[in-house]
Order: structure tokens, then C-alpha cells, then sequence
């Protein structure tokens, strides 16, 4: 892209009152944590129906073998990288309120980004589905499938399965922060799957200006997104990291 457009961003950025980054699995690939829908996405090797409710309960050892292998065991290796670690140091400074996520990797966190939104929930916790305990994952995940230490019920990962609703705080959150935004920085998200896809659009209709950092077209590019910042997102935010003088 041409440099104007990345200062017309930084312009933005430093003007706006309350900016919100939406984050999709495009941040997170160069952790080395692959897309869900992508060719050689998740979904291309796994069947994805051991994320159903109805088929977990059924077979819960099935279920939790393949959700350890991926989300724990493989995912868990992962490490912020550049982009996560500028968007932490921006929201520090000021510059950005709220980051509504749709990943479960908690990279964000890691870090240390503050005001975190995880849409579709996190693997960092399990809920027995019994008792409503929660507890945290990594001490009990050792033995499949994990059960509640008190009640003995199953214990459900805390990220949102096929078909479950978005977590009613979590989403009324993310429809505040869309309201309030006047930038939205949208960062490696398709556009494609409900209900998140629709919270951009909530910004729209408010008024925000977009931008969007991505290395391929998405379905807001033609319609919603006024600056199209076209790369990896740790290239793209180590520039507008420069120009912002963080």
C-alpha cells in the first residue's frame, strides 16, 4: 500500500476517541495456529463434528481426545506474536478501548492486552455441566474426559461448540463497544461467520470509519472498510508501530 495510506491510518488512530480492534484467525496464523475454513484450514483434517453438543455428550472421550490434540496440546504451544504485542502496547498508551476477538488462542492476553472481549468464548476454562462449577483447564485435562473434582459431572471446555449461543454478557459487550467505536480496525477476520460477523456492521451504522488489515479481500472490503492495509498483520502493525512512535 502506499505510504499516504498508512498516515492517513496513523491520523485516524491518533484522532479517534474510541477505537476497537476486531480480531479474527488471521492474527493468529503466524503463531502457527491455522485457520478453521481455510484450504488447509482445521476443518479440511478434522470432521468438525466432535464440536457438536449433542454428539459431545454422547462420546465424550472422542470429543475431548480431538479437543486436547487441537486446542490444548497444539494450540497451547502457541505465542503472541508481533501484532498482538503492538495492539497491547497501543491499548496501553491509550489508543485503542476494546479488542473483540473470535479466537480462543487467549494470545491476546498473553500479550497483555487488558479489555479483551473473547466472543466465542476461551479454552483457559471448563464448566462442569452438572454443577456450573468452573475451574481451570490446564489441572484437569490430564485424564480424558476431565470431571468436575466435586460433583463428578463432565466437564465442557468454555468456548462456544456448533449451534451453542454467543455468552449473553460477552455479546451485549461487543454490541456496546461497536455502538461507541468511531474506528474499527478490523485484523485478519473473513467476515463470514454469524453471529460475529454482523458486530462491524453495528459500527457502521453508528458511524465509525474502518480499517482493515488482511492479506486477501474479505467480505467488509468492498462494502464497509475505508483503508484496506493489505499484508500479515505483524508487518502491517510494525509500520503503523513506526509511524505512531510507540
Amino acid at each position: 500500500m502506499k505510504e499516504d495510506t498508512y498516515q492517513l491510518a496513523t491520523k485516524w488512530i491518533l484522532e479517534s476517541k474510541y477505537v476497537v480492534v476486531f480480531s479474527g484467525a488471521g492474527i493468529s496464523v503466524e503463531s502457527g495456529i491455522p485457520p478453521f475454513r481455510d484450504t488447509n484450514g482445521l476443518w479440511s483434517k478434522y470432521n468438525p463434528i466432535f464440536l457438536e453438543t449433542s454428539y459431545f455428550l454422547k462420546n465424550p472421550y472422542k470429543s475431548w481426545s480431538l479437543i486436547k490434540e487441537i486446542f490444548y496440546d497444539f494450540f497451547g504451544q502457541a505465542k503472541p506474536n508481533k501484532a498482538h504485542y503492538i495492539i497491547a502496547k497501543m491499548e496501553k498508551k491509550g489508543l485503542i478501548k476494546t479488542i473483540i476477538t473470535q479466537n480462543i488462542d487467549n494470545l491476546h492476553q498473553e500479550a497483555g492486552s487488558k479489555n479483551v472481549l473473547e466472543f466465542h468464548g476461551t479454552a483457559q476454562t471448563l464448566t462442569c455441566i452438572k454443577c456450573k462449577k468452573t475451574f481451570k483447564s490446564h489441572k484437569l485435562i490430564k485424564k480424558l474426559p476431565p470431571h468436575c473434582p466435586d460433583c463428578g459431572g463432565l466437564l465442557k471446555p468454555d468456548f462456544v461448540f456448533f449451534g451453542e449461543p454467543i455468552p449473553q454478557k460477552t455479546h451485549s459487550d461487543s454490541l456496546m463497544a461497536a455502538k461507541n467505536a468511531d474506528l474499527f480496525i478490523l485484523i485478519g477476520t473473513t467476515g463470514e461467520i454469524m453471529p460475529a460477523s454482523s458486530i462491524p456492521y453495528i459500527a457502521k451504522e453508528n458511524g465509525a470509519k474502518f480499517i482493515e488489515i488482511n492479506i486477501e479481500p474479505s467480505k467488509y472490503t468492498y462494502t464497509i472498510v475505508d483503508i484496506l492495509l493489505k499484508g500479515k498483520a505483524s508487518d502491517v502493525m510494525l509500520k503503523l508501530e513506526n509511524l505512531l512512535e510507540l
